[in-house]
């Protein structure tokens, strides 16, 4: 089952973030730094690189450094989203800067972000293959900040479109697994082909994942680890809620910063009701079903049978 494949893979990945991301001084700041990573996770973009590596034909350790790289600035964005988005939980804990103040909480993503790239510099290969990784992964650390920025940008606006959603998505969330799927490639010096389409591979599967999780938010209650429904009271334009405003529905607590269980549970049963949240779940299969499409240039293997199976897996994960 692919879910053990994940927990022995990311046993592995926990053991070297160990190794690698170990505390330091000042002893607060490392503290912080370290509280989402050592909170646990199934470390999922690591995963996806090392079998991304042995569908390659490749020892899956030689893409470690990359792995952890990526999961170090994965835990630097959410952070920092935290501070933005004023959360108290996640993963089941209380958030970075609930605990150790919004100043420290900033240096602490800072500090991650810092840290990937040398941890990525140290990977085993040719030079010039990690420069081009260390480039592509910088370039991704842009796009995710255009796609909060986006975000963001969209609670102001009545206009939102199930395109503008899609976009911000891709940056937002799929550019960093599709970079964990496409950097051992990279590292490997593999053909532009295989590249892009373990890339493509990562984008399609990001956005499945991203819609996934919006209908966790509003589906998960208390299984998700954070704030359940935190979506609708800051005014996120999720793809169920445009489905829902394109209708007409109201939300009586849409961005309303704040709301009891049962006004929530009032407006959610109008996002099930109105068929926005049956939409959204379609929707993600078919960015799914294409991101498994994309493994075609790969031959056949166990590793290219677990990322099919990891796709699915990250549209049917409960919390």
């Amino acid at each position: 089952m692919i879910s053990e494949v994940i927990k022995e893979l990311a046993s592995y990945v926990n053991s070297e973030i160990e190794r690698l991301l170990s505390y330091g001084e000042p002893e607060g700041l490392y503290r912080a730094a370290r509280h989402y990573l050592m909170a646990g996770g199934k470390r999922l973009r690591p995963v996806i690189a090392l079998l991304s590596a042995k569908a390659l034909g490749h020892d899956y350790r030689r893409a470690i450094y990359a792995g952890i790289a990526i999961e170090t600035i994965h835990n630097f964005t959410l952070i920092h989203d935290d501070i933005m988005d004023e959360d108290e939980m996640r993963r089941g804990v209380k958030t970075v800067h609930t605990l150790y103040g919004i100043p420290t909480a900033i240096l602490a993503g800072d500090t991650l972000y810092a840290e990937a790239f040398g941890i990525l510099a140290k990977s085993e290969a040719e030079p010039v293959n990690v420069v081009r990784a260390i480039g592509k992964l910088a370039r991704v650390c842009v796009e995710i900040c255009e796609g909060q920025y986006m975000d963001m940008s969209f609670e102001e606006r009545n206009d939102v479109s199930e395109e503008d959603y899609i976009e911000m998505v891709r940056k937002k969330t799929g550019v960093l697994i599709g970079i964990s799927a496409s950097i051992p490639a990279i590292l490997f010096g593999e053909d532009e082909k295989i590249e892009r389409a373990l890339w493509n591979y990562g984008i399609y599967s990001g956005i499945g994942f991203q819609i996934h999780d919006d209908l966790l938010d509003i589906a998960g209650k208390d299984k998700i680890g954070k704030d359940w429904g935190s979506d609708i009271v800051e005014g996120k334009k999720t793809l169920i809620v445009i489905k829902a405003f394109e209708q007409g529905i109201e939300l009586e607590t849409f961005g309303k910063g704040r709301a009891s269980r049962e006004e929530l549970e009032g407006d959610i049963k109008k996002l099930f009701d109105c068929g926005a949240v049956d939409y959204a779940r379609k929707k993600a299969r078919e960015y799914v079903e294409l991101a498994k499409s994309q493994l075609d240039v790969l031959p056949e293997s166990p590793a290219r049978t677990h990322l099919r199976e990891l796709a699915d897996y990250l549209i049917k994960r409960e919390y």
